[in-house]
């Protein structure tokens, strides 16, 4: 009699146990954000871009400084990221030659996921690891620039880059990072950007025909010889 009660204690022990995790479960699935919204009207405070040049790749003594203003929904920019830029990482970048720096220029009326994008992004950087959902981003480009809200379809990305999806989650849902791209828009707009991708160096305006490899080189080059000359 004793074993048969202590068999149906343990019974109704593992029965509370799986009962409080499909709680912890739930709780879960209720909290996580199905749809986010990134607030374009916001206040930009001094302190949402103090200190921000612009997400970096490349060396800090590169002879050669790029800063692209780009929307994650233009297709132009999709383009740009996936056919042009990893030929300019490989060989200029990661060479030492040239340090490329990406500020958010969403265009909200014709690319109403562009905004969210950019969070989605900013959120991941808060976690090391931007570039990763940057290439997952305009990688995906077909699939979500079509979606009416690409919440879900961000959130499998942070997934498969590794995020911590919790924290992540908590950022999107704060939306901590809207005063940063905010600014970053203003600010290209001081500077005369009025369409994606943008490119400024040596605060000079480029289109993309104008920040090809071919283009990026030429000017490496010449750099290097006249550097070269003065020695």
């Amino acid at each position: 009699m004793a074993a048969e009660g202590s068999g149906m204690k343990g019974f109704y022990v593992g029965l509370a146990v799986v009962a409080l995790a499909g709680v912890g479960v739930l709780g879960y699935l209720m909290t996580r954000p199905t749809s986010v919204e990134i607030p374009a009207d916001v206040l930009v405070t001094a302190s949402d871009t103090a200190g921000f040049q612009g997400y970096a790749l490349g060396s800090d003594s590169a002879p050669i400084r790029v800063t692209e203003y780009a929307d994650y929904q233009c297709p132009y920019c999709q383009n740009y990221a996936v056919v042009q830029f990893p030929t300019i990482k490989e060989r200029l970048i990661d060479a030492g030659l040239v340090q490329w720096r990406f500020k958010d220029f969403p265009l909200d009326q014709p690319h109403p996921n562009a905004r969210l994008a950019a969070h989605a992004a900013a959120c991941a950087d808060d976690q090391g690891r931007y570039w990763q959902m940057h290439d997952a981003i305009f990688q995906g480009h077909p699939t979500w620039s079509v979606e009416p809200n690409a919440t879900g379809t961000f959130r499998s990305y942070a997934q498969r880059i590794g995020l911590d999806v919790a924290a992540y989650d908590t950022c999107m849902r704060e939306a901590r990072h809207a005063g940063r791209i905010e600014g970053t828009r203003q600010e290209g707009i001081r500077l005369g950007v009025g369409s994606t991708p943008t490119f400024i160096m040596n605060g000079r305006r480029y289109e993309p025909r104008g920040m090809t490899y071919d283009a990026l080189k030429a000017l490496a080059d010449s750099i290097g010889m006249a550097r070269d000359s003065a020695e």
